[in-house]
């Protein structure tokens, strides 16, 4: 439990958020209100971790909020259990940040509070922003419930009235997001309502003291332009199929709906199980962060964008002038596929390995000709991550790569991608400058891997590619 007195054991980084006992009573409301809500109600465990870390901070027990530790204090594990093998604390901290992210797209706080927990550390962070409001449950929607459901909420007054937020699009045709894209959607959706509503104040001082989207290379070409940005997320079934059902599927395949085409000779019931995988449901778990983290920036730039599922796109809704953020490398969305021959850096799977490498089809003085991962699949060693902006196929729009050799490099691209300032100092040392149309480049990123989270990135390579 917290001290009777939290101004004598506050940690020095609560100072000035938690000062007296009002606000102490004030932050466990705050926790009260984010384990009650919806998004951290289809969780008991999760609900139970955030919980701990944070009584355990405002304790000041820092030491305790390690992997271990807190797998053997609240998952019961043993003081020897492999972390290795049993990966339940990284699971669930990664599990905790999408809540927390879902909550905050869903409601705004009564007490000021912000709960985080930040990529790479167990510590949460906790801020003070002024009192907000929370939205009115006729303006939010539960994840689980298709966009085109029927509901018995009455309209809102200016429910024609423009409205000062990305503008979240199902899909080009009209047709309805598919299941395990609909929370993503409405997930992106919320966010951009939270933060719309948030008051001209806070985001004027953001646009003060951080880079505008609309200014920042490559950001710049997707936010002035006339056309809408589609974001297409990743295919993990795709991946998973390729790698457990020992059959490459290549973008012509994939766009010709071929998934189980020409499989190789296989048991029946290992046949039965690759078919399976191909009707599965399921969605990254690093997309919906990096979306909501490209959804944010488009709301500061007031302009539009539009969410697909990889498999739910055909070629022909590329052939357009509309812009694109695709996620993943071509092993997971192989829409990825159609732009390597402008890429020096290019995904490939090496057999022998068992494992995406990265190519280096020009290499430079210092430049290896190729990179190999040491850790995939939430081990702990070095990775990499491509982060390109390319021309359109023949089309007068432009693409932007955002994959990684596994989830943690895609999610270290995506965080790098959003963080104006440091993307900004890092095209600045390659030589881009910020021309209109802005100079079309590639950043190989390094990174390494600790307990599933990625830490350490920085820019290995750049290389600026002709227009």
């Amino acid at each position: 439990m917290p001290p009777s007195n939290p101004a004598d054991a506050r940690p020095s980084r609560f100072a000035g958020v938690i000062e007296t006992q009002e606000d102490l009573a004030s932050l466990h409301r705050h926790l009260h209100e984010i384990l009650e809500g919806a998004a951290f109600k289809g969780s008991h465990r999760s609900g139970q971790f955030l919980k701990y870390i944070v009584e355990q901070a405002l304790a000041g027990h820092f030491d305790t909020l390690k992997e271990r530790i807190i797998g053997v204090e609240l998952f019961e594990r043993s003081t020897t259990y492999d972390t290795g093998d049993d990966a339940i604390v990284r699971v669930t901290a990664s599990d905790v940040r999408r809540r927390l992210l879902q909550h905050y797209g869903t409601y705004k706080s009564d007490t000021g509070f912000r709960i985080t927990l930040p990529q790479g550390t167990y510590i949460p962070e906790i801020t003070r922003h002024a009192a907000e409001h929370k939205i009115e449950h006729h303006d939010v929607r539960d994840p689980t419930t298709p966009l085109n459901a029927e509901s018995n909420a009455a309209p809102s007054e200016n429910a024609n009235a423009p409205q000062d937020h990305p503008e979240i699009i199902s899909a080009a045709s009209g047709r309805a997001l598919p299941a395990h894209q609909v929370w993503l959607a409405v997930g992106i959706l919320l966010t951009a309502l939270n933060l719309a509503a948030a008051g001209g104040i806070f985001w004027s001082h953001l646009l003060h003291t951080r880079n505008s989207p609309r200014s920042t290379p490559p950001w710049s070409a997707f936010f002035t332009s006339s056309h809408i940005t589609q974001i297409i997320t990743s295919d993990p079934n795709i991946a998973t199929i390729q790698d457990h059902c020992n059959h490459e599927i290549s973008v012509s395949d994939y766009a010709a709906h071929n998934y189980l085409t020409n499989l190789p000779s296989l048991a029946p019931d290992e046949t039965k199980a690759c078919q399976l995988l191909i009707v599965g449901d399921t969605a990254s778990n690093i997309d919906p962060g990096i979306t909501a983290q490209i959804a944010m920036l488009a709301q500061r730039a007031s302009a539009h964008i539009a969410v697909h599922a990889a498999r739910d796109i055909e070629l022909t809704d590329l052939k357009t002038d509309d812009n694109f953020i695709l996620l993943g490398s071509p092993r997971s969305n192989p829409w990825s596929a159609l732009f390597n021959d402008q890429l020096d850096f290019r995904f490939a799977f090496d057999n022998t390995l068992k494992k995406e490498i990265i190519h280096n089809a020009r290499p430079r003085t210092g430049e290896l000709p190729q990179y190999i991962p040491t850790a995939l699949g939430g081990g702990t060693g070095r990775s990499f991550a491509i982060l390109a902006f390319v021309q359109n196929l023949d089309q007068n729009s432009q693409v932007l790569l955002l994959a990684g050799a596994g989830a943690e490099g895609t999610e270290a691209v995506g965080d790098f991608a959003t963080d104006l300032p440091r993307l900004s100092s890092a095209l600045q040392r390659c030589g881009a400058s910020r021309s209109k149309p802005p100079s079309h480049f590639e950043l190989l990123l390094q990174l390494d891997i600790m307990a599933g989270s990625p830490n350490n990135i920085s820019v290995a390579a750049c290389h600026l590619l002709p227009h």
